[in-house]
């Protein structure tokens, strides 16, 4: 289960984005809904969590009766499957918010506000939607994919600890995140005192290089993924049956998922 493990951790340090980057993103601009409203930019995970809760329903209600069809399993999908989708969507949302962040420095450009951190772009806010829907969607297929594998995969004795193997994974992601931020600062600064990412002036920033890195990370996560879950032996399962006398046999059927 280890290696399976490993793997979730590129994805928290991906999502990790969303409650930095992104927010300073939002905090450049235009997030009016009307002319006396604009939406807060620490609101705009709410994006996130709509799009994960209904990629959940969608799953639960539509993909897995199709799927089950399909596939003869009871699940739908196996565990390993549903996590595959997850990395591969998690890929195109940081590869989107790359693009996306290229589109806001050029409307600051444009504009002549590079200069000016504290200067509302007119760019609207929508252009961050998508980043932020991928990456519920990323969520529902591998975090809950992650947790039940967790919970299905463990011994018995250990099903106390699939949570705690599951939030250390959150953990470490979220350390690599602030590791990367600390390393990106380090081998990217200039003599003048810049880096791909300042803390006073985005707008003079290579956010979108720092995305397509965290990309390219995802990219090579998503390889070994494969390769760990090519090789990957679902538990054994134990099946109780009842003789005529009442004694109990026990059979190890290894489960068919694949």
């Amino acid at each position: 289960m280890g290696p399976i493990w490993a793997a979730g951790i590129i994805l928290i340090t991906a999502y990790a984005q969303q409650s930095t980057f992104s927010l300073q993103q939002a905090k450049t601009m235009d997030r009016h809904l009307t002319k006396t409203f604009q939406i807060p930019a620490g609101s705009m995970s709410f994006f996130t969590i709509s799009s994960m809760l209904t990629t959940i329903a969608l799953y639960d209600r539509v993909l897995i009766p199709i799927m089950r069809r399909l596939t003869g399993l009871d699940r739908g999908i196996t565990f390993i499957h549903r996590m595959g989708v997850g990395f591969v969507i998690s890929i195109m949302a940081t590869f989107v918010a790359g693009f996306v962040e290229q589109k806001r420095k050029h409307t600051a450009i444009v504009h002549g506000l590079v200069d000016d951190p504290h200067a509302i772009i007119p760019l609207s806010y929508v252009w961050l939607v998508p980043q932020y829907a991928l990456h519920g969607m990323a969520e529902a297929f591998m975090s809950i994919g992650h947790l039940e594998f967790f919970y299905d995969q463990a011994p018995e004795s250990m099903k106390s600890t699939a949570m705690a193997l599951f939030w250390t994974a959150i953990s470490l992601g979220n350390y690599l995140s602030t590791f990367m931020v600390s390393m990106v600062h380090k081998f990217t600064a200039t003599k003048d005192g810049l880096n791909w990412l300042p803390d006073d002036n985005l707008n003079k920033g290579k956010l979108d290089y720092f995305y397509w890195l965290i990309t390219l990370m995802q990219v090579f996560n998503f390889i070994y993924y494969v390769v760990c879950a090519k090789f990957y032996t679902f538990k054994p399962v134990q099946l109780q049956m009842r003789d005529s006398d009442g004694s109990k046999n026990e059979l190890e059927l290894v489960t068919t998922e694949e």
